[in-house]
Order: structure tokens, then sequence, then C-alpha cells
């Protein structure tokens, strides 16, 4: 007859309270070691809070994440339409997925993303949004689980009406995996047991991804076109600001002893100016239809510069009238 040695008189009862443990924490021992570790550690650096990103809701206050791979990718190409949504009184936040540590030919390592960051944060400064820098080195991220669960704790904790991200299809490893990444999270941000520490979504946001040129697997599919002449300043200047990127050349740049120079400095940053208000008003042109469809053929066919979204077939899938409400810059 088999009787328990003394080893195992002590571990059943530490496995009958794991068990336990389990069953009341919703069967996800893994997320709540996780969920411990993220919330011991600080794993974003948020302009003015240090502990992570909250908002509270209020009655038609929207609330809008935009995913970026590098610190300047969601400002690029979300910054005109954040911030005319800030303009409104609603609540955007940037959201920095790596932390761009070797996007600098002459640089690198914390210095830079001590830099980089600084950057992103100057530019939510001009444009009213709120700058988030996750501490993932730049180059390598992955579309894990653990950071599965990062971009779904900062879409719940932001209370996310709308998420905009990255394309799958597109040139750089790290901009591909913030597309799968933000597509992961599209059905799990309202599982209730996964991410158990941060309360799931009551509704699911509109997912989008933001315009790329790329034509395989598909090419873009300009979906919402806003308009951002009233802000191409601001999202202009927000973008001339960093320098590390636009002026110096970022991580395929070279030495250039003449912005040591405040005048050939200055015509740099004037080329950088002229060069990004193109690139906007070439948005626009390629998508003079749909604006005219959004904005009405006397204020269609006068809009310089525009930002483009496809709507990401995973998510909320809007009416017209939803669209309208969610972008409340279009007219009725």
């Amino acid at each position: 007859m088999w009787k328990p040695s003394f080893r195992s008189t002590r571990v059943l009862p530490i496995v009958a309270l794991l068990a336990a443990w389990i069953l009341l924490s919703g069967g996800d021992l893994t997320d709540g070691r996780a969920a411990a570790a993220e919330n011991d550690s600080a794993t974003t650096r948020v302009a003015g809070d240090p502990v992570g990103a909250k908002r509270p809701v209020e009655p038609g206050r929207l609330g809008i994440v935009v995913f970026g791979a590098h610190p300047d990718d969601a400002e690029i190409r979300a910054g005109g339409v954040g911030a005319l949504w800030a303009a409104q009184g609603h609540d955007v936040q940037m959201v920095s997925v790596t932390n761009g540590d070797i996007g600098h030919f002459a640089m690198s390592g914390g210095a830079l993303a001590q830099r980089r960051t600084a950057e992103v944060e100057k530019a939510s400064e001009i444009l009213g949004t709120t700058a988030t820098v996750l501490d993932i080195h730049d180059g390598e991220l992955e579309p894990t689980l653990e950071n599965r669960r990062k971009l779904t704790r900062i879409i719940r904790r932001w209370k996310a009406d709308i998420v905009i991200g990255h394309r799958p299809n597109d040139y750089h490893p790290d901009h591909r995996y913030v597309g799968v990444l933000m597509q992961d999270t599209a059905y799990m941000v309202g599982v209730p047991f996964f991410c158990p520490d941060v309360p799931p979504l009551k509704r699911n946001p509109l997912f989008l991804f933001s315009y790329d040129r790329f034509q395989h697997p598909t090419p873009f599919r300009g979906d919402i076109v806003v308009a951002i002449d009233e802000v191409i300043d601001k999202k202009v200047e927000a973008l001339v600001g960093m320098e590390s990127q636009f002026v110096e050349g970022g991580a395929l740049g070279q030495p250039n002893p003449a912005l040591e120079d405040p005048v050939e400095r200055e015509k740099k940053r004037e080329e950088v100016r002229a060069n990004f208000r193109r690139r906007f008003a070439a948005i626009a042109d390629h998508y003079r239809d749909r604006l005219i469809e959004l904005y009405g053929p006397e204020r269609g066919s006068r809009v310089r510069y525009a930002e483009a979204f496809e709507i990401c077939e995973y998510g909320r899938q809007p009416t017209a009238q939803e669209i309208r409400e969610l972008f409340p810059f279009f007219p009725d």
C-alpha cells in the first residue's frame, strides 16, 4: 500500500493551494506573473506620468491610441488628426513601441533613447497629445505574448475608442510587428481573463491602419481621409523638432559638418519642412475623390494636406454615421 513520503505530504497542500489560486485568478498563472512584473517596473515612459497612461472617461470625450514603431512614426502618420482631436478636447496617446536606440548613424543606446523620448515629448506638447515610449530596443520588436499584453493594457488603460497602427506589410520589421500586435489585440481587449489586472473594454474600438505606399500583398486603401490644413504648421513643427531623425538623418544619415553652422542647420530645417508639406499634399491629391465624398465638393476640392487611414477588418466596423462621430471634423 502506498504511503505518502514526507516530500509528497508537503507538496500536495502546496499544489492544492496553487490550483485554487489559479482558479480564483481566472486560470492564467502566467498572466498574473507577467502583470505583477509589469506593474512593479516602469515599462512605459509617459510625459508627466512615469507609472503609465490612464484617462478618465467623460461623456463625449474620445480616447485615441496611435501606435508607431519608433519615436516619430505615430507623429508622422497621425500627428495631424491627433492635433485635430486634441483641439476638440479629446485624449490622444502617441505610443512609440520601441525606444529608437539605434536610430542614428553616430550615437546609440541609452543616450539616443533619452534624446528621442525628449523629441516625442516635445512634439506632443506642440500637438496637444500624450507621449509614451516603451522600453523595447529599436530593431528587436517581436510579436510575442508579452508584447501583446503590453499593447492590450495600453488600449484598456486609455479606454480607447480608436486604435491606429502600421499595416503588417511594411519595409521595416518593427513596423510589421506593430501591425501584427495591434491586430492581435483587436479581440483580446474585450476578453476578461486576458490581462485580468486591467478591466476589459466593454466595446471594441475602431482599429485603423495608417497610410503607406506598399503594394504587396495588398495596397493601402484610403477609407478615411482627413484634411489637416488647419494644423499642418503644428504637425510640421512637431516633426522638424525631431532633429535626430529629419535634420541629422537618422540611422542612415552621414556626418555633415555644415550642420554645426546655425545658418546651415536652419536651411536644413526649412528643407525638411518643405519635404513634409509635399508628402502630406501628395496624400490629399491621391485621395481627392474620397475627400470630396467626406467634405463635399467645395471644401474637398480645396484641401491641400491630408492623412489617410484604412479600416482594419478586425474590431469595430463603423457605419458612415459612426465615422462622423469618431472623426468630428467632417461636416454633417
